[in-house]
């Protein structure tokens, strides 16, 4: 059984994986034209440790975990107002049985985890075009080539293409949650040490922090707005966007802007949630993001894809009758729950008993 799935960031290749291990045929279409670089540090919680140690990259992870000493944050002028080290932080990350580590460090293991699998991946290209019957899907690619497939499955981020294609324009499905963020590396002009500074004015802030790499720094420049119209494939668009509404940022904020300039890593979106009545659509389905984005304000994107990959495989190698049904049945209370992490207390974070209760609404056989 042949399936193809869009997207080779970290849900698509966990899919592909456990799809071999059933032995499947999988193929990863990623539009990108190499293993996307940059992003922030991501969390691997609850249920996705478990299929981040199936899958036999758990102690590597754990390998690669941020090592924060602590955090501070700043007021306008960059004066010190609050400070938070290993030994006085309780009940936070820096005691948790959680996983944080950058998200091209969790790309590059999950991908190394189809060394010798035979999965194939096609950098550069992207699906055109979806023609499906009761037998399989028809596919056309941007770069002319065809193939036909049992299943396709999307793993292609917010602004899934598969999505589109199968369900119709993606204004449908999302819901914007009031902000925008953007995420780059800068050089550490700041000196951070595995630290992380906190900063605000107004509708504006972010967090810069460096951890093994000491001669760089990851920043996050965020900022509150209702929805915009711009390309989320043009780069340059966004970086204005940013600019625009970053300006009077103080502190360090010139400095910070500038180094956006320069950055080949820039990414940039909406804080926003993908609500659906139903992932799939005959033999097409979708998987993370793609299908239930929960935002970066619920912390659990990463395991909300990983897990999702890894039921969906167990439903389809149970049986192709009813496996996306199956799929569907037991992701949503989970998509559900951590989606209404993000909605619990914007700018505070959710509650530790509302993380667990998220998490204890799955199972993995």
């Amino acid at each position: 059984m042949k399936v193809l799935i869009s997207g080779a960031s970290v849900g698509g290749p966990v899919l592909a994986y456990w799809l071999r291990r059933h032995g499947f045929e999988a193929t990863i279409v990623e539009r990108a034209p190499s293993p996307r670089t940059g992003g922030q540090a991501i969390d691997i919680r609850g249920a996705a440790l478990t299929v981040a140690d199936r899958t036999g990259i758990l102690e590597q992870a754990r390998a690669l975990r941020t090592t924060m000493r602590g955090m501070s944050m700043v007021d306008g002028d960059g004066n010190e107002i609050m400070r938070n080290t290993e030994e006085t932080l309780s009940g936070g990350r820096f005691d948790s049985p959680d996983v944080e580590l950058m998200r091209d460090d969790l790309t590059a293991l999950v991908l190394s985890a189809l060394d010798g699998t035979g999965t194939g991946i096609r950098y550069g290209d992207s699906i055109a075009t979806l023609a499906q019957d009761v037998g399989g899907v028809d596919v056309t690619f941007d770069s002319g080539r065809r193939g036909r497939y049992d299943y396709v499955v999307g793993a292609d981020g917010l602004h899934s293409n598969v999505r589109r294609l199968a369900f119709g324009p993606e204004e449908r499905y999302l819901h914007h949650l009031g902000a925008y963020v953007s995420i780059f590396t800068a050089p550490n002009f700041l000196g951070l040490d595995h630290w992380q500074t906190w900063f605000r004015e107004g509708e504006v802030g972010g967090v810069v922090y460096s951890d093994r790499d000491a001669a760089t720094m990851r920043v996050n420049l965020g900022f509150h707005a209702g929805p915009l119209a711009y390309d989320h494939r043009d780069v340059d668009a966004q970086k204005r966007l940013v600019q625009e509404h970053c300006a009077g940022l103080r502190w360090e904020g010139p400095r910070l802007l500038d180094a956006m300039g320069k950055a080949d890593d820039f990414y940039f979106d909406a804080m926003a949630q993908v609500r659906m009545e139903r992932w799939s659509a005959g033999r097409v389905t979708l998987v993370g993001d793609a299908g239930y984005c929960a935002s970066p304000l619920s912390g659990q994107g990463t395991s909300l894809a990983m897990v999702g990959a890894y039921v969906l495989a167990q439903e389809l190698a149970a049986g192709p009758d009813g496996a996306l049904d199956r799929y569907e049945r037991r992701m949503r209370p989970f998509a559900a729950a951590n989606q209404a992490l993000a909605l619990e207390n914007p700018g505070e974070g959710a509650s530790p008993e509302s993380v667990q209760r998220a998490a204890a609404a799955i199972t993995l056989d």
